[in-house]
């Protein structure tokens, strides 16, 4: 289940580094006791859309949107429940609207865009790495994460291959503060060659690590 939320306009500007507030909110929606907190995300969500820069932050003179995912759709209905019983956001910002996309069957296109950065990362000889786009391990990485929640969701894909689209001219990374600490993630198309089962699975729970908190969802 996808939910597309808009919001009213922000009447205190929103900060840059602001993503901690909006997973907390996310989070608020969801129960504070939530089975979800902690564990591999099978659901991801994009970033506040609509904003423009503003000093030391940012305004959504029109309100903002952004999207949730949630491979169980049990969740997408608590969250549902949660905003209208709540619908303050932050900010001043108020959800206006909630519109309920129900799971796609299939999805037939290879071609997804990054609606938030994706971001991979290992852990290696105790410190932790980050993969760019360009680097020959990451689209390996990239099946690596998937698969590992495929596994936990019950689905099995042989065909499974992700690369990131190379010839993409405005590829780049944003460095990405998360309660201080810096992630280095990639905004790139990908290309997602698998059963259209699987893309499905790919397009609600994001590519990558740390979907959980606002990396790597998918378009």
């Amino acid at each position: 289940m996808r939910l597309h939320i808009r919001t009213t306009p922000n009447r205190t500007k929103v900060p840059f580094d602001h993503l901690p507030i909006l997973v907390g909110i996310v989070h608020r929606w969801l129960g504070q006791n939530n089975s979800l907190h902690g564990r591999l995300s099978l659901y991801s969500f994009s970033w506040l859309k609509g904003g423009r820069k503003d000093g030391n932050g940012l305004e959504f003179s029109n309100g903002a949107t952004f999207f949730i995912n949630f491979y169980d759709e049990d969740y997408g209905r608590q969250v549902v429940k949660s905003i209208l019983k709540d619908p303050k956001l932050q900010w001043g910002m108020i959800v206006s609207d909630v519109l309920i996309e129900e799971n796609p069957t299939t999805i037939e296109k290879d071609y997804f865009v990054a609606a938030s950065p994706i971001l991979i990362k290992r852990n290696i000889n105790s410190n932790i790495k980050h993969y760019l786009y360009s680097d020959i391990e990451s689209n390996t990485l990239l099946e690596e994460t998937l698969r590992s929640k495929m596994k936990i969701a019950g689905i099995e894909d042989e065909t499974l291959k992700i690369s990131f689209d190379l010839s993409y001219q405005n590829a780049t990374t944003k460095l990405v503060r998360y309660r201080g600490i810096d992630n280095r993630a990639n905004i790139c198309p990908v290309r997602i060659y698998a059963q259209p089962k699987t893309k499905v699975f790919a397009w609600l729970v994001g590519l990558g690590n740390s979907t959980g908190i606002g990396f790597g969802s998918i378009n």
